[in-house]
């Protein structure tokens, strides 16, 4: 049997679920839940990051997870579709252009100099106020608090979460 069909096979994560393992982490992840949701930035932006990041780490669990939270907030699927290619695609707002942004340099290596460079900071700042700033970058961190849990644990895109683990986003 070779690895494709035994992922395709898999009924669950390959990690128990990490809460039961690591208790604290339904605290961790529920104070993460709270400090990006104070208002500073639209929930959309946040989750159009937290979009981005899970395409960015190649995370589909990630990915499916955010773009469900876009769709359920009302979000079109032409946004929704369009995060990958954001950069030409004509349905997101300055501000939102700017935290993508953001979160690319934050994700990706930079080929020469500072991953956030001052030019980028100060576009972002054009937009967002520090509360702001902040909050975005912890909605950065936020989902960058999970990745591991998603990638080593690998959980099955779509699946209720009866079935398997869940972090709290």
């Amino acid at each position: 049997m070779n690895a494709n069909t035994t992922t395709q096979q898999r009924s669950g994560s390959r990690l128990p679920n990490p809460q039961q393992l690591v208790p604290a982490l339904g605290e961790v992840g529920a104070a993460l839940f709270k400090a990006t949701g104070t208002g500073a930035i639209p929930p959309a932006t946040v989750s159009l990051v937290q979009l981005r990041a899970g395409q960015i780490v190649g995370s589909t669990y990630l990915a499916i997870l955010h773009a469900g939270n876009l769709r359920t907030a009302g979000e079109s699927e032409e946004r929704i579709a369009a995060v990958a290619t954001w950069r030409d695609a004509p349905y997101f707002t300055e501000p939102e252009r700017a935290a993508l942004a953001l979160v690319e340099a934050v994700l990706q290596p930079a080929p020469l100099g500072e991953r956030v460079p001052d030019e980028l900071y100060a576009r972002a700042a054009e937009y967002y106020d520090d509360k702001a700033l902040a909050t975005l970058a912890m909605a950065i961190g936020q989902v960058n608090f999970f990745v591991p849990l998603a990638l080593i644990g690998k959980p099955l895109p779509g699946r209720p979460q009866a079935e398997q683990w869940t972090p709290v986003f």
